[in-house]
């Protein structure tokens, strides 16, 4: 079992009273001080196996086990880390830190700054992760929970759930600032794989990365889409995001849709590059039985709220007359879709 924050204040404070007390210096002195304060835990966090290294951290990671928590005091914990063992539903395992605790991956060229890699069940939970080609990265990892995270400065995407990881959750966190690597692949969110990788990470068929909640998030500074859902992926809901797309070079939509059966409602944008939504058949099949309703983005000139394009006109998309697209100086709401809209 852990420590809590009170019990590790007490034990370095009695520590830094002994030493005073054998060599004569006082315990208030600055030493003391950066002593306690460096292996505080947050008080956000549940009381657990409290870590202020990276080499602590990996060791902590490596270990654990179902129900356990590990908890970032504040501080840089430089490297890459990866995410292997599994909780379980009934007891899941926790990595918690406040946004002072930065996993930082250094290089944008290289490397994913946190890699779950057939982990399920985790809850990660306050911390920021930076640097790395990649934020934080899920392979075959389902069932958890990336809660008030903030993601920020990447080569590429931010947080890309991949190669069969589903029934996750991305909440309540602040991406920002992607792309630095190359401009094209620096999305916020990005679920599922291109059919053009899919030999290369699900052996040649779809990326069933199906079911994922993206819900919450403040998403800002990418060079590419906020949010984008790939071919393959099917169920998942995105809800209440806000999506400001000011610094979007590479593309023409806060939100691209290519999977099937997703919810995507309630999401807020601003400076949409074009249209807010654009939803697309990129493989026969996908693309289709998407509902887009009750969102409001701030478009171009020329955009809609919604651009349902080519063959995914006919593929049983519906899209609500409840969206709305306003146009900077416009006297009156953009057009809703490029489509009939419905309600």
């Amino acid at each position: 079992m852990g420590v809590s924050a009170r019990s590790v204040g007490a034990l370095v404070a009695g520590a830094a009273l002994l030493l005073a007390a054998v060599s004569g210096c006082s315990a208030a002195g600055p030493a003391s001080v950066a002593s306690a304060s460096a292996s505080v835990a947050p008080a956000s966090c549940p009381a657990g196996t409290l870590v202020s290294t990276a080499a602590e951290l990996t060791d902590a990671l490596s270990a654990a086990t179902p129900g356990a928590v590990v908890v970032l005091a504040d501080g840089r914990y430089a490297g890459t880390f990866t995410i292997a063992a599994s909780g379980t539903a009934a007891e899941p395992i926790t990595l918690c830190g406040a946004s002072g605790a930065v996993l930082d991956g250094g290089s944008t060229d290289t490397g994913y700054t946190l890699h779950l890699q057939g982990a399920s069940n985790w809850r990660l939970e306050g911390f920021t992760v930076t640097g790395g080609q990649k934020g934080v990265m899920l392979d075959g990892s389902s069932s958890n929970v990336l809660t008030g995270l903030t993601v920020t400065r990447t080569g590429d995407e931010a947080v890309h759930l991949r190669a069969g990881s589903s029934d996750n959750t991305v909440q309540d966190s602040t991406i920002s600032t992607t792309g630095l690597r190359n401009a094209r692949f620096g999305e916020g969110v990005y679920v599922g794989t291109a059919q053009s990788n899919w030999c290369t990470v699900s052996a040649c068929s779809p990326d069933a990365s199906d079911r994922n909640l993206i819900s919450g998030n403040t998403i800002t500074g990418t060079t590419a889409e906020a949010i984008d859902v790939k071919e393959g992926t099917t169920g998942g809901r995105l809800l209440a995001n806000t999506l400001d797309g000011s610094a979007i070079t590479e593309v023409d939509s806060l939100i691209d849709l290519k999977g099937s059966g997703w919810t995507v409602s309630d999401n807020r944008g601003t400076a949409a590059p074009t249209d807010g939504v654009q939803v697309h058949v990129i493989v026969d099949g996908w693309g289709a039985g998407n509902i887009i309703a009750a969102n409001d983005f701030a478009v171009a000139a020329s955009g809609y709220a919604v651009a349902v394009v080519g063959a995914a006109r006919g593929a049983g998309n519906e899209v609500g007359c409840d969206n709305v697209a306003t146009v900077a100086g416009a006297d009156a709401p953009g057009p809703v879709t490029n489509v009939t809209c419905a309600g």
